[in-house]
């Protein structure tokens, strides 16, 4: 890898700290999700866990990390209210 690569990856990586912190809360909330649907054997509730936890990794705002994660568990709780 030469070294305008590694510029380049580096330019783009956030190190925001409210950012950071903020991206914690998904992913806990997704390892949560991930364990209890495991224990009880629904899997709509382990797909949610997994995709809680990834999703960060894709944000790049503040905004989006809010807005995605808003989206993201409205359509989890209208899936388990729906019976998935």
């Amino acid at each position: 890898m030469s070294g305008e690569s590694k510029e380049r990856i580096i330019d783009r990586m956030s190190f925001d700290p409210t950012w950071l912190f903020l991206s914690l809360i998904p992913g806990g909330v997704g390892f949560v999700l991930f364990v209890y649907g495991k224990k009880q054997g629904r899997w709509a509730m382990v797909v949610a866990g997994l995709v809680f936890m990834v999703y960060p990794y894709f944000t790049e705002s503040i905004a989006a990390l809010i807005a995605v994660g808003v989206i993201l568990g409205v359509v989890t709780w209208a899936a388990l209210r729906g019976g998935w």
